[in-house]
């Protein structure tokens, strides 16, 4: 790929700011740091554990409770693979971590492929960090009987910038091969200037080229509209372009194994 062309995220990133104005952490914020004691033992500075590399960080309700003890058990399930993408894995909740580790057996017992969970829990019993990230409203938390985090999710990258976060209720678990899955997608984009089309890599399974119709560009990625049509013709020559409508050739497609 030519050197002029902006990564996607580099095309995304600059429109968002680094830092908050009002202390709500949105896309493209540079995240807080912060200490903690953890499961595998002190975490002096989140940036400097995960430096240079990619980063999930995921909150839970709470230890000892159905929904999360099958989380962490699914999310230590693709800890290797994350690991092999340059991405670290940590999770907190309010619990001190003498209670993540006695639940833990409990995490290990219930998931039926023999896990080890690998990333360290934080414990945030004061809910200073659960409050820096938004995960509970100081407003309201002193007055709870049982203030718990909601189900968060914060991808981060090497530049320690916030670039997805995902929020769930207490009541539905989270899907780990859709965390997975954005991971991918983030780092795709990072690297090259392309972003990914809905239901990646399962998309564009069948499609009509030169006539005929084909699966050749099922889990295929767009090229931003940034990119012109020489640096796409120079870096991407064998993209595609939908026909629709209104003529205009916005959907152009290359395969991943051509990026």
């Amino acid at each position: 790929m030519c050197s002029t062309i902006k990564s996607g995220t580099e095309a995304y990133m600059s429109l968002y700011p680094e830092g908050s104005t009002d202390g709500v952490i949105r896309l493209g914020n540079v995240v807080p740091d912060f200490s903690a004691e953890t499961t595998k033992g002190p975490m002096e500075s989140f940036h400097k554990w995960k430096e240079g590399c990619w980063a999930i960080l995921f909150s839970h309700p709470a230890d000892f409770t159905p929904v999360c003890t099958t989380e962490i058990g699914r999310l230590a399930l693709k800890y290797d693979k994350l690991t092999e993408m340059g991405c670290k894995v940590a999770t907190l909740s309010v619990d001190p971590v003498k209670s993540h580790t006695e639940w833990l057996t409990d995490v290990v017992a219930h998931c039926e492929n023999k896990i080890e969970v690998k990333f360290p829990i934080i414990g945030d019993a004061t809910r200073e960090i659960s409050t820096m990230y938004g995960m509970i409203d100081p407003g309201t938390s002193d007055e709870q009987s049982l203030p718990l985090t909601i189900r968060a999710v914060f991808i981060i990258n090497p530049e320690n910038k916030l670039m997805l976060s995902l929020n769930y209720p207490a009541c539905v678990g989270r899907n780990m091969d859709e965390i997975v899955r954005c991971v991918e997608a983030l780092q795709l984009s990072y690297g090259k200037s392309i972003a990914t089309p809905a239901n990646w890599p399962n998309n564009h399974a069948d499609i009509e080229v030169d006539g005929s119709r084909t699966d050749a560009f099922k889990g295929s990625v767009f090229l931003l509209p940034t990119v012109s049509k020489e640096d796409a013709d120079e870096s991407y020559p064998g993209y595609h372009t939908c026909a629709v409508p209104s003529n205009i050739p916005y959907l152009r497609l290359v395969k991943k194994e051509e990026l």
